[in-house]
Formats: C-alpha cells, sequence, structure tokens
C-alpha cells in the first residue's frame, strides 16, 4: 500500500487513507497529529479507499472507494457504519473535504468518447450531505491544466475570502509536461 488518497484536516488531525493503486483492494486509514506530525495507524478496510472526509458534529469518517462507485461511514474507531452505491454516475470523486453544516464537496473526473476515438476528461464537483449521502448539486468544471487534464483530476482545494469562493488545484503528475502546476481559479466580484 503506496498510494495516499483525498486527505481532510480536522481541527487538529490531518486524514489519510492509504491504499493499494488498483480498485477491490485494500486500504489504511491514519490520522497525523498536525503539532507532532506524530502518525497513528487508525483501522485497515478491505477495499480501495480514495478519500476520506471527518464530520465535525458527529465525528464519522466518511470514505469514497476506486471511482468512488461505493461511499463508506465509518465509527470514530473505524467500525463500518455504511457502505451504499453512490448515486451519481457524473464524476469519480478524487478529493472529497468537508464544509459547514455537515457536507462534503467533492472534485472529481470521468472520461467521454470523444468523436476521434479517443476520450475526452470531464470535471465536475459534488455536494453531497453526509447524513444520508444526498447529492445536493453537482456542476462540470471544464477547466484545463497545461498539460491538458482537466483541473478536478487530482487534489483540489475550495476555500472562502470575503465574498469570493477560490478553487486551488493541482491535476498534473510531476513527470508530465511542465511538472506540476498550482491551479487558481475564483468567483467574480
Amino acid at each position: 500500500m503506496y498510494h495516499p488518497g483525498g486527505i481532510d484536516f480536522a481541527g487538529r488531525r490531518i486524514w489519510v487513507p492509504v491504499a493499494q493503486y488498483r480498485p477491490n483492494s485494500r486500504a489504511i486509514v491514519y490520522s497525523v497529529d498536525a503539532e507532532t506530525y506524530r502518525v497513528r495507524r487508525e483501522f485497515g478496510y478491505a477495499d480501495h479507499v480514495g478519500g476520506i472526509v471527518r464530520d465535525a458534529v458527529t465525528g464519522r469518517l466518511h470514505g469514497v472507494s476506486w471511482g468512488s462507485r461505493v461511499l463508506f461511514v465509518w465509527s470514530a474507531g473505524g467500525r463500518i457504519l455504511r457502505a451504499s452505491a453512490n448515486r451519481s454516475h457524473f464524476i469519480d470523486y478524487q478529493d472529497c473535504a468537508y464544509v459547514a453544516h455537515r457536507k462534503q464537496i467533492c472534485s472529481g473526473i470521468t472520461g467521454l468518447p470523444a468523436t476521434d476515438g479517443d476520450t475526452y476528461e470531464l470535471g465536475g464537483l459534488a455536494l453531497l450531505r453526509l447524513r444520508d449521502d444526498a447529492i445536493r448539486h453537482e456542476v462540470p468544471f471544464p477547466y484545463f491544466s497545461p498539460a491538458g487534464h482537466v483541473a478536478t483530476r487530482n487534489p483540489v482545494a475550495l476555500e472562502i475570502d470575503g465574498d469570493r469562493l477560490r478553487l486551488l488545484a493541482a491535476p498534473d503528475d510531476g513527470e508530465e509536461g511542465t511538472g506540476t502546476a498550482i491551479l487558481v481559479y475564483e468567483t467574480p466580484r
């Protein structure tokens, strides 16, 4: 297991799933103390966990499988509480983050067939309610990196700055094109 998935910072701890780089595999969820950098193995799971979010209200952990076809919910101690099919087939979630009022925003990618026989990357964002994994909103995000990848392919962070919403993304792998670029998108004032 060497592939870290989407991480979440929750107060004092950083939650990191590390999995085998293939579907239907295994994963270990770690937490890292943000002050001391002490790493603690929290629990293992018999599937690929590609991202994790901690619910600030309940303390439960919400995760996604390879391709986010399955959404998981664990107790704070790692006991599986729910594994349910993702109701969306719009994008495969690559990264999710907790947002206020018990929701998570997930970013991701899907490959669609293009007219030339190749594939076209479509990115998007989805807002899910943690209580029941209901999708509140989904939107495409059709912006691309210098290497030609959709911006939401890899890590994404969203932040609010006054009356602006800012999205930061690092879609490319280091060896592609000009390396990894940090892309920044902002809503207009």
